[in-house]
C-alpha cells in the first residue's frame, strides 16, 4: 500500500509496509491475540531520501513470541520505486525490535534517534536485540531537531521514554509520524478530542493527556500516521 500527501514542495510522504505480527493476548488488554501491521515511512525530499523506522528484527525467542511475517527492508521499498543506496538519512521512533531491524542495512547512513532513547536500549537488558544498536551509526539528539529543512523530530514519550514523532512543516499543516506514540488512531483522537476539551475550557473530570499533546496540535496537523495502525488520523 502506498499513502502519499503532497504539498507545493513536492515533498512526498509514503508508506512502507515490514510485515504484520500477533500480540500475545495478555498485552492486549482485551484477552484476545491481536494481528498488528509494522509500518515505517520514507519522506522523499528534495535534499534527500529520510526514512523512518526500518522494520522487524529476528530472533529464535521474538519470533515464537510474536510469530512475525517479515518483508525485510530492501523489500518493502521496492514498492515504491526506492532502493536501499537511495536513503540519505534515517530515524527510528524508539529502538525496540520492531523499529529498528534494519538499521544493521544501512551501513553508514546516519540513524537519528533520542539519546535518552540510545542509552536506555545499551543499559538496559532485553530491551531490544543487541546487535540492532552494534554498528548503526547513531546520531544522538536530545529534544526537537531540524534533520532536513522542514522536517523535524520531536519527543513523544509515553511508549518509551525516549520516543520520538517526525513532523513534515508545510504551509497547509503539519503530516505527523508518530510512531508508536500511540497504538492505534483511535487512541490518538481520544487524546486530541481531551486536549480540545482542555482548551475550550471544560470542566473536570477529564482524561490525563500527554503534554507534548499540545505542541503537537498547535502544529495544525492535517494528517497522523502510526507505525502500527493503517488508520489515520485527520481533522
Amino acid at each position: 500500500m502506498i499513502c502519499e500527501y503532497r504539498d507545493m514542495a513536492d515533498v512526498v510522504v509514503r508508506r512502507v509496509d515490514y510485515g504484520y505480527f500477533v500480540r500475545p493476548a495478555e498485552e492486549t488488554g482485551t484477552g484476545r491475540p491481536r494481528v498488528e501491521p509494522c509500518l515505517g515511512y520514507v519522506v522523499e525530499h528534495p535534499r534527500g531520501l529520510l526514512l523512518f523506522d526500518t522494520g522487524m528484527g529476528s530472533h529464535p525467542e521474538v519470533d515464537a513470541h510474536y510469530r512475525p511475517r517479515r518483508i525485510e527492508l530492501g523489500d518493502a521499498l521496492a514498492p515504491i520505486g526506492a532502493r536501499l543506496a537511495d536513503v540519505s538519512v534515517a530515524a527510528n521512533c524508539h529502538l525496540h525490535f520492531d523499529h529498528c531491524g534494519g538499521n544493521p542495512l544501512l551501513g553508514r547512513v546516519p540513524v537519528f534517534v533520542q539519546r535518552a532513547e540510545l542509552d536506555a536500549a545499551r543499559r538496559t537488558p532485553d530491551y531490544t536485540l543487541p546487535e540492532l544498536i552494534e554498528g548503526s551509526r547513531f546520531e544522538p539528539v536530545t529534544g526537537e531537531v531540524e534533520v532536513l529543512p522542514g522536517v523535524f523530530l520531536m519527543p513523544t514519550p509515553g511508549h518509551t521514554a525516549g520516543h520520538q514523532s517526525l513532523i513534515v512543516r508545510r504551509s497547509d499543516g503539519a503530516v505527523i509520524l508518530a510512531g508508536q506514540s500511540h497504538d492505534t488512531a483511535t487512541q490518538y483522537a481520544a487524546d486530541q478530542l481531551a486536549w480540545r476539551a482542555r482548551r475550550d475550557g471544560h470542566g473536570q473530570p477529564l482524561p490525563d493527556i500527554p503534554a507534548w499533546i499540545d505542541a503537537l496540535q498547535r502544529l495544525d496537523p492535517r494528517v497522523v500516521y502510526f507505525a502500527h495502525d493503517r488508520s489515520v488520523w485527520i481533522p
